[in-house]
């Protein structure tokens, strides 16, 4: 008896199919809308540049040599395929320039990033700490540098500090200095121009994460008679570290390649990449190198941030 039912009940198992789970067809473009629009507009605008960065300069339109005869089809696309170079790239290591803009980039980026981050986390922890009732208009100010345009705003530092800006003339009436600070044209100016413009995407991130901290932590460190200083270093700062990693990334990428502050803020002497990627495509009119300089630009920018990311993704795995 026994024999026939464990039987059946293995005859049973056996003819139970797996059930087949169906998505819905709306979670799914959900999920392929995002992949689409970066197969538009990022993987395909880069191949399109990166293809361009293998080429050499021509005096045509485009600048550029082997320009892809698709009526020559597959034939003329190999012979095109045949005459891509690396030369580009191997000017672009031989050249002291290029590597003095890239290690001025990233220099400028580095210390523009840290006190961008100085300036926000008393803005953000304000903001956390103040009464629910005025968050969201605090939150709203923060945001509202975005309501006028970016060139607007930039231009408008030129006016507050050059020579006969509204800065110096504040200094000389309060009697901090005898005459006129050079601070426009210098990278003084450029730190300022970046602090101001990229401060809202710092203190958004920062503010989130601090906005959820747990305040039972704190009282139960002020309890056990920690100050609130070394609560703020073991406690607080801990827990926001999401919110200024992440800062720091929507800051420093973007800075790195910054073109507009650093050209009407920033002197002759301010080299970054953005400059030389606009001198090359619009004063020499070498596309081929320009291109190299912004495929690099963005391997420099991209493998690092891939390595932090698995370093936190492996790091997530051992503490479950």
């Amino acid at each position: 008896m026994a024999d026939m039912v464990a039987t059946n009940g293995v005859a049973n198992q056996a003819t139970v199919a797996p059930v087949r789970i169906r998505r819905p067809i709306g979670s799914m473009l959900v999920v392929l809308v995002p992949y689409l629009w970066l197969l538009v507009f990022f993987l395909a605008p880069f191949l399109i540049v990166f293809k361009i960065s293998l080429s050499t300069t021509a005096v045509a339109v485009p600048p550029y040599t082997p320009v892809f005869d698709l009526a020559g089809g597959i034939a003329g696309i190999v012979e095109g395929i045949k005459e891509f170079t690396i030369d580009n790239y191997v000017w672009l290591t031989e050249d002291a320039l290029y590597t003095r803009a890239y290690l001025s980039s990233l220099w400028i980026a580095v210390v523009s990033t840290f006190l961008t981050l100085l300036v926000a986390y008393p803005v953000a922890y304000g903001m956390a700490r103040a009464p629910k009732a005025w968050q969201p208009t605090l939150l709203m100010l923060v945001i509202l540098p975005f309501w006028t345009s970016f060139l607007i705003r930039v231009y408008a530092w030129i006016g507050i500090l050059k020579k006969e800006g509204l800065l110096n003339q504040l200094l000389l009436y309060v009697g901090v200095i005898d005459e006129p600070l050079t601070i426009l044209n210098t990278n003084w100016a450029v730190y300022i121009g970046i602090v101001y413009s990229y401060l809202p995407f710092m203190v958004l991130p920062l503010y989130s994460s601090l906005e959820r901290l747990d305040d039972t932590l704190l009282e139960a460190a002020a309890d056990l008679g920690s100050p609130p200083s070394r609560a703020f270093w073991q406690i607080t700062f801990p827990l926001s570290l999401p919110g200024v990693i992440a800062g720091c990334f929507l800051v420093f990428i973007p800075v790195t390649g910054e073109f507009v502050i650093p050209d009407l803020l920033g002197g002759s002497d301010t080299l970054m990449i953005g400059k030389t990627l606009w001198s090359e495509f619009f004063n020499n009119r070498d596309w081929p190198l320009a291109s190299a300089v912004a495929v690099l630009l963005l391997f420099i920018l991209v493998v690092p941030i891939v390595i932090f990311q698995n370093q936190e993704q492996r790091r997530a795995e051992r503490e479950r």
